[in-house]
């Protein structure tokens, strides 16, 4: 089946983003958003009618996942679904979140990534980026071998990592059981206060993990 131009104006503006992604760009390529909204002049939110693409499999890389793009690139890795042809433009997934349902998840969460534990708008360590934090759905494999679609509350860098992971709750209960009465009442505690405070050195190993190997042989030299 041949496929439609583009530049089509029938046709609406993700299926008209796809088809621009195939024709002008070309798998494995980079664009920019200039490019992008200098295609779909006066489009509006033309950023998100490409993010809805990642709904139907196609695979758009930001500077998030592929660290040799700059703020203003993507590269266009992957086609997915043909989302120009009849049909195939209906999400057959979860139903999208109301503002409602986002406000009451992010209370429930404490305005925390569940996954880090940053809050919107602080800065991740040792960059200036500024966490934002979104609704992100986690498989649950449940004790009785079922899995369920849960919710949590990530930031955008912990979502993008954690979109293919399941959660083993069996796998956690069971491990529960088995831990000495000190460390699991050590554990009581963190859950009730939902929170974990990290001792001195704890902390310094978890900043000497981070460091480049020509900055960590310092810190071991400085340790002789």
């Amino acid at each position: 089946m041949a496929i439609p131009s583009w530049t089509d104006s029938k046709l609406g503006t993700m299926k008209r983003a796809a088809l621009w992604l195939v024709q002008e760009v070309g798998e494995g390529n980079i664009f920019t958003k200039g490019q992008l909204r200098d295609a779909f002049p006066g489009t509006s939110q033309i950023d998100r009618r490409m993010r809805d693409l990642r709904d139907f499999d196609w695979k758009i890389s930001t500077n998030r996942e592929d660290v040799s793009l700059d703020a203003n690139e993507q590269r266009f890795v992957q086609q997915g679904i043909a989302v120009w042809e009849p049909g195939k433009a209906t999400r057959s997934g979860p139903s999208a979140i109301t503002a409602n349902q986002r406000r009451d998840l992010l209370a429930r969460d404490g305005h925390k990534c569940r996954s880090c534990g940053i809050g919107p708008g602080e800065k991740y360590a040792g960059i200036e980026t500024a966490a934002q934090l979104d609704i992100a759905r986690r498989t649950v494999l449940m004790p009785d071998g079922s899995e369920t679609i849960q919710l949590l509350v990530e930031c955008n860098r912990c979502r993008i990592g954690g979109r293919e992971l399941t959660a083993d709750l069996t796998d956690v209960l069971n491990r529960l059981t088995s831990l000495p009465a000190i460390e699991r009442k050590m554990l009581t505690s963190w859950i009730a206060k939902d929170a974990r405070s990290f001792s001195t050195v704890e902390q310094l190993w978890a900043d000497y993990r981070t460091l480049p190997s020509e900055a960590r042989e310092k810190v071991r030299k400085s340790l002789s």
